[in-house]
């Protein structure tokens, strides 16, 4: 009806529409793309009609199959695959196995006996459709899965083995599809050849496609080394595919095996440039966009009425295999009890992989009779996979206890350590009490820590905060007020709201096995009472906090003061709507940061178990090695500093640094951070990255400002 670039148009404006209507109502992206398209397509309002659909965009379809195998290839890296080799292997082929065989099975018979399949069907007809069923059964959604567990901030076996399984199940499912589909094809075509010349045939066309992969994958690999910019890797990139893909289905071979190839290929060679991965993402939205809302296009109505009882059968065979497979493949993997009963359960989601396997039916002319039906059943299915996977998913880490909902549950990784309870509110501040054994103060105390006490909100976390720091030096904790001279509050009204203060504190500190000091000084204004307070009181470090969830200008005005004068370490807390440290960040842009923040991390790692995340911020360009080093390098700082064994390193080629720690920062508690010495003009044009955080982490932040050495 339209031109093919308004349907373009219609198809992308649609897409996002009902993709964010999708979300408004907790539903998957990929459904709202669907029903987009459904709505749109033939059989909806017919504003796209099937010569669009189906071949004037076709090209799209193509394009999309080959970045969705591509980016299958990146997950197959064979070094974090042979750590868990046997468990992975094990579990992966076990619930393959299973949706294969059970998808398969039930399928033939429901096609068979029941007559659910076509008209006139003969036992050889459904056979085919069984097989290709239980091929496309074997796939899950990465994007899903990978998204639950970002959400999360899953950490731990069963998220690790998931995700290998994941990438491993994918690539398995493109291979099962490229030999079955052709057995398929020889089966629909044939008249009486031997079966074995089939199978044997099949075979070498999975090789030979695999084979101009890893051709391709090489060739991309030679090129890629040599170019600089985004622009011009994204370019070879799609040109090499493209050509590979096509090449692959002129020779009657399947593109998806080749998309494969090509990236194990980048991803596994000795250099792993992976800067082609990031391009081509790039470049991906609105390519799936369309792919998916295409799919949605060629749902026929009436096919989906009559499909919707397979569908569900399809569904449920498809979750049997998945669950039972991967239970069996655990125990006789020796895997952990929980990873056994788990991991089939997490891996229920289904959406790209699968519908790009239903276009590749749909373009074999000898597969009509087949796709007409393996469309809205493989659809439908992928819908209820969409709505009940992710939900199961979340279920099975939050049952693992490797949330970070579920961080303050005891574990076997941290023995000894107490359960967390409920957090408790005091003032405005959700706190939890403190978990772990109380500290013993030092026999002879070296100084004292000073922290502010100013609100009712943040006495209670800056004592914390004091406390643990005060600690590591061996000093006590001393919570300081400063009264403006030319306050205008009554002075026992002041009295009371200091004495609240100073008791709100004092239990705190005590809970934790600490006496509290304090001290009370009049001054002009907060900055000059600090200022004094601390170069009387020579503290080993001074802590103060913005009110909750704000910034104040006065609090980094007074850090930069003292900070400034090279009196002490000042560390200024911003306050997120619950105090917890169990599970810290800290980033970094260069690793000298380290020098400024790495005592209050040492303190932090002295008082009980954490999980600590080192995240240093490369260049958007920096190759894998230097990543590796940065990683190794702030692995060696970790052992250093006795973080304990829960410490994870990353280093991250970051285009935008600020998005990088704050997605990092979303599944952490307590972010620790180095703030960075510049003058007030610099700051006004080139910003920092440190209030950028502060005004937008939702977690706790602790900024450290350390003194000006002589030598600076």
């Amino acid at each position: 009806m339209f031109s093919v670039t308004l349907a373009l148009a219609i198809l992308l404006g649609a897409g996002v529409v009902a993709a964010r209507l999708a979300r408004l109502a907790r539903l998957p992206s990929v459904t709202g793309y669907i029903v987009a398209g459904l709505l749109l397509g033939p059989f909806g309002l017919g504003l796209i009609d099937e010569q669009t659909a189906g071949h004037d965009l076709g090209h799209f379809t193509h394009l999309a199959l080959m970045l969705i195998a591509f980016g299958i290839g990146e997950h197959l890296e064979l070094a974090p695959l042979r750590r868990a080799a046997k468990v992975v292997s094990a579990m992966g082929l076990g619930e393959s196995a299973g949706a294969l065989v059970l998808v398969g099975l039930g399928t033939f018979l429901a096609a068979w006996l029941l007559g659910w399949g076509g008209a006139g069907w003969a036992a050889g007809d459904c056979l085919v459709f069984a097989l290709l069923l239980g091929a496309m059964a074997v796939a899950t959604a990465p994007a899903s899965i990978l998204h639950v567990t970002r959400e999360l901030g899953a950490t731990g076996k069963l998220t690790s083995t998931l995700l290998a399984v994941v990438a491993v199940d994918n690539g398995l499912a493109i291979i099962l599809f490229g030999l079955i589909f052709t057995i398929a094809k020889n089966l629909v075509a044939t008249t009486g050849g031997s079966l074995f010349i089939m199978v044997g045939r099949s075979f070498g066309d999975t090789l030979l496609a695999l084979g101009m992969g890893l051709a391709a994958g090489l060739l991309l690999d030679v090129i890629i080394v040599r170019l600089k910019h985004r622009a011009e890797m994204l370019t070879v990139g799609l040109a090499v595919l493209l050509l590979c893909g096509e090449t692959a289905r002129l020779l009657n071979l399947s593109p998806l095996l080749a998309g494969i190839a090509v990236g194990f290929i980048v991803v596994n060679h000795g250099r792993r440039d992976v800067r082609i991965f990031r391009a081509i993402n790039d470049f991906e939205p609105p390519i799936y966009v369309l792919f998916f809302t295409l799919a949605g296009a060629h749902v026929d109505l009436g096919a989906l009425g009559v499909a919707g009882g397979l569908a569900l059968l399809y569904f449920l065979l498809r979750a049997a295999g998945k669950i039972g497979g991967a239970y069996l493949g655990g125990r006789l993997a020796g895997a952990p009890d929980m990873l056994s009963r788990l991991l089939g359960v997490s891996l229920l989601p289904q959406a790209g992989v699968a519908i790009g396997l239903v276009f590749l039916v749909q373009g074999e002319p000898g597969m009509k009779s087949f796709s007409e039906i393996i469309t809205p059943l493989v659809l439908g299915s992928v819908v209820l996979a969409e709505l009940v996977g992710p939900v199961c998913t979340r279920l099975a880490l939050t049952r693992a206890g490797e949330t970070g909902e579920q961080i303050d549950e005891p574990s076997a990784a941290a023995e000894g350590e107490a359960a967390q309870p409920t957090p408790s509110v005091v003032g405005g501040l959700q706190i939890y009490p403190w978990a772990w054994d109380p500290l013993t103060p030092p026999a002879r105390p070296r100084g004292v820590v000073v922290f502010g006490l100013d609100h009712p909100d943040t006495a209670v976390g800056l004592a914390r905060i004091a406390t643990i720091i005060g600690h590591y030096f061996g000093a006590l904790p001393m919570g300081l007020r400063v009264c403006a001279q030319d306050c205008d509050q009554d002075l026992a009204d002041e009295e009371q709201h200091i004495q609240g203060l100073v008791d709100m504190a004092s239990a705190e500190v005590e809970s934790i096995g600490y006496p509290l000091t304090t001290e009370v000084i009049s001054a002009d204004n907060l900055i000059e009472g600090f200022v004094q307070a601390t170069r009387r009181l020579a503290p080993r470090a001074l802590v103060l906090g913005h009110q909750l969830r704000a910034s104040n200008r006065d609090m980094l005005r007074i850090a930069e003061a003292v900070a400034g004068q090279n009196i002490c370490p000042v560390v200024v807390v911003r306050f997120g709507p619950v105090l917890s440290t169990r599970k810290i960040l800290v980033p970094m842009v260069d690793r000298r940061e380290l020098k400024a923040i790495g005592e209050v991390v040492t303190a932090l790692a002295r008082v009980g178990m954490h999980q600590f995340t080192l995240l240093q911020c490369l260049d958007p360009q920096a190759p894998a090695a230097q990543a590796e080093q940065a990683e190794a390098e702030l692995m060696a700082w970790a052992d250093e500093a006795h973080l304990g064994q829960h410490v994870t390193a990353r280093a991250a080629a970051a285009e935008s640094r600020a998005e990088v720690i704050l997605a990092e920062a979303a599944s952490h508690d307590l972010v620790v951070m180095a703030a960075r010495r510049s003058h007030r003009v610099e700051k006004i044009f080139l910003g920092s990255l440190a209030s950028d955080i502060i005004n937008r982490c939702d977690s706790t932040v602790l900024l450290v400002h350390r003194p000006i050495p002589a030598d600076d």
